[in-house]
């Protein structure tokens, strides 16, 4: 049975729009067995330029589009700005209950959080499975992709990842379905890190090399991991059970190793 997908995602950057061509270009290649039901956004059109693009994108494609702005409906709500690591205001909670009512005319098997910057309440993750990408392996960093890649030089470390997990409450803690992992230490970037002194860090900001090394090998792998992990489920590889993911035999997983495939996909 075709796996139907809803799509959220705000659409702050070009990355939604590049994630959600290479899924829409996987299904009318037939690699990927699904359909894009509805797209969320929560920035109304006119309020920025990169979603209205994205939107614009969506409307081509023939997928339906809702939209709720969450800045507006925090200001009409006399709502402070949420804050990591502190309970979601009301004024969130009451959102997520309007977006929950507006995509009620969508039925959707699965939820894809692609660049979506706002964490849901209890109520809708325990309504929908959804899917967060996290530009991360299991274990690392938490937070948006920029604190990542700081936090894995800070480290200095040798490998990173890309993993997609149950999104819930707490900030990129759900489980982990499937990941990937790769190398950010090797020959090609041996003079990177050298250069990458405390100086060259607070002198050039996200334009140091090194950084933008990290994000572009990241960035390589993020679609391929999107479609594949999707391909899982519309095959039967993967589904998700009492909010856990588990194999097609029934057992509980504790993340799906997908280096193997993704890799391939990159070299390609």
């Amino acid at each position: 049975m075709t796996l139907k997908i809803g799509w959220f995602a705000t659409a702050r950057g070009q990355t939604s729009g590049k994630l959600l061509a290479g899924a829409l270009a996987a299904i009318k290649e037939g690699r990927l067995d699904a359909e894009v039901a509805v797209v969320f956004c929560n920035r109304d059109p006119g309020e920025d330029a990169n979603a209205d693009a994205f939107h614009e994108q969506v409307r081509a494609a023939g997928i339906p589009l809702v939209t709720l702005s969450s800045r507006e409906f925090r200001r009409a709500a006399g709502g402070e700005v949420a804050r990591k690591g502190e309970p979601l205001p009301e004024w969130r909670r009451e959102y997520d209950r309007e977006v929950m009512r507006s995509l009620a005319p969508h039925e959707f098997d699965i939820g894809v959080l692609a660049g979506y910057m706002l964490i849901f309440c209890e109520e809708a993750a325990a309504q929908w499975d959804l899917l967060n990408l996290h530009p991360a392996a299991p274990g690392g960093p938490a937070g948006m992709w920029q604190d990542v890649i700081w936090e894995l030089i800070a480290q200095g470390a040798g490998r990173t990842g890309v993993m997609i997990h149950l999104a819930t409450p707490a900030l990129d803690e759900g489980p982990v379905v499937t990941y990937c992992t790769y190398p950010i230490r090797d020959g090609a970037t041996d003079d990177l890190w050298r250069d990458a002194t405390t100086d060259a860090r607070a002198e050039k900001g996200e334009e140091l090399p090194l950084f933008q090394e990290i994000r572009r090998r990241g960035v390589l792998r993020e679609v391929p991991l999107v479609i594949e992990t999707l391909r899982a489920f519309a095959d039967g590889r993967l589904r998700i059970r009492d909010k856990q993911a588990v194999d097609a035999a029934g057992a509980v997983i504790e993340g799906y190793d997908l280096s193997e495939e993704i890799e391939r996909l990159v070299a390609e």
